[in-house]
């Protein structure tokens, strides 16, 4: 068992959360996800251990509040640098334009209608900066993988929850690269 909190259990061959991720991202989520790192490494690690430092020199350690909890969040922000470290390593950064503009690739802002007439705007970025306040959906979603190479005025159909969803795209644009 993988997860401490599993409410049910999966058969991992039928289940879509244990399908390969992409390593894609985008130069801007790149380079926020390195500020992260550099924060938590120059600024966040060195400050609760010097909290720890304090709170171990006041005597016995089991009933020190200060500590118990300065020890578990260094402890969390080791592990965030230890991912962050690994999965930057990972990743593969697209920082330039595909070839055709004109079709829907990684980075795309794109413009959608569907048959009621209500516009979905939404980007298409990596696994590790999607943001749904944004709109920006991962490359791995049903919906951007349905949108890959498809053009302005081109018919797409997504299998959702609730049943099939048609959408036509009406825009498609990218973010100049800096």
């Amino acid at each position: 068992m993988k997860g401490r909190n599993m409410t049910r259990w999966r058969d991992p061959a039928k289940d879509p959360r244990q399908e390969p991720k992409s390593n894609l991202i985008t130069a801007e989520g790149a380079a926020r996800l390195r500020g992260i790192l550099d924060h938590l490494t120059r600024v966040k690690r060195p400050a609760l251990s010097t909290k720890v430092g304090e709170a171990a020199a006041q005597g016995d350690r089991s009933e020190n509040a200060d500590y118990t909890y300065n020890k578990k969040e260094l402890g969390r922000v080791l592990g965030r640098i230890r991912y962050l470290t690994k999965r930057l390593d990972e990743l593969q950064v697209v920082d330039r334009l595909p070839a055709d503009t004109d079709k829907v690739f990684f980075g795309a802002f794109v413009e959608l209608e569907d048959e009621h007439g209500e516009t979905l705007s939404l980007r298409i970025v990596g696994h590790d900066e999607t943001d749904t306040q944004k709109r920006w959906i991962s490359v791995d979603a049903p919906l951007a993988r349905a949108l890959l190479g498809k053009a302005v005025d081109d018919d797409v159909t997504v299998a959702a929850p609730g049943g099939e969803q048609y959408y036509v795209v009406t825009d498609i644009r990218y973010a100049p690269i800096a």
